[in-house]
């Protein structure tokens, strides 16, 4: 199960480069259920995404490059590249803090995942993060690859 909370943040903070960082691109396949292509730096996975807002089922398979390749093509509407920053937080978590490239430059996206609901429920997020969008489609990734422009 994969279980997290998500916020848009209006102003990245000013430390972010002292933070791991990894590059991913991913392609969706299919939206309903969501069915992914990632590369995230050298790797690459196959995810299924059952339904869900705050918990959902979620099934990772490692890829190949050249499967990772030929599945991308075959992928519908945006492909999604962005920089994750991996930033720790008190009790274990990390703020996965995802940087949108072109042509959602200008879009941040705070992630953290728990490992039980009463968790997440009971996190309080740190003051930088702006609107919660944990119970809103609108900016899962598999929505934005929809996206039109």
């Amino acid at each position: 199960m994969e279980i997290e909370r998500k916020f848009l943040i209006p102003k990245l903070p000013d430390n972010l480069d002292s933070f791991p960082c990894r590059l991913l691109e991913q392609a969706y396949l299919c939206t309903e259920p969501v069915v992914r292509v990632r590369r995230s730096d050298d790797s690459f996975i196959l995810t299924y995404k059952s339904k869900g807002l705050m918990s959902r089922e979620e099934y990772n398979l490692p890829l190949t490059a050249e499967s990772y390749e030929h599945l991308k093509a075959k992928a519908d509407g945006n492909i999604i590249s962005k920089k994750r920053y991996l930033i720790p937080l008190p009790d274990g978590l990390t703020i996965e803090l995802d940087v949108f490239a072109a042509p959602f430059e200008g879009l941040w996206i705070a992630e953290v995942e728990f490992s039980s609901e009463e968790q997440a429920n009971a996190f309080t997020p740190p003051e930088w993060f702006g609107e919660e969008v944990t119970w809103s489609s609108e900016y899962h990734n598999s929505t934005l690859s929809r996206k039109k422009f």
